[in-house]
């Protein structure tokens, strides 16, 4: 596993505690695992993703990623409409562990108050947050 000061926090993301990552692109928000996450996950083998036009709020369950370790849940970082899954994962849930924050992204979403992404952690704060799991 990576060291926390090693851990991958591009600037402009917002993180969640459950280790989300959201990033405004246009209308929409993007939204994946933390490089965090996936290094603690190991390699992911399957992704359960939902379907576009599901809506959830803040912080309920969407999905899960599953690991040759465990499954994990997966969280809204904000609440919104599903706009677009990344089918790429069916085929190739492994571009989480290579490329979390570009072709690893999960889903997108048209966000029900864009202000709930002032709520998540800049990478700073998120790294501090990790540190203090260890």
């Amino acid at each position: 596993m990576k060291e926390i000061d090693e851990v991958n926090l591009p600037d402009g993301i917002g993180y969640a505690q459950t280790h989300e990552w959201a990033r405004v692109e246009g209308d929409v928000v993007k939204i994946g695992i933390s490089d965090y996450a996936q290094d603690s996950l190991g390699d992911i083998t399957f992704v359960e993703m939902p379907q576009v036009g599901d809506a959830f709020k803040k912080g309920e369950q969407c999905g899960s990623v599953e690991s040759i370790k465990a499954v994990s849940e997966l969280y809204m970082p904000v609440g919104g409409e599903i706009t677009a899954v990344n089918e790429a994962l069916i085929d190739s849930p492994g571009l989480i562990n290579s490329d979390p924050y570009g072709e690893g992204w999960i889903l997108t979403v048209t966000p029900e108050s864009p202000e709930e992404m002032e709520s998540l952690m800049k990478g700073p704060a998120y790294r501090e947050m990790l540190k203090g799991l260890e």
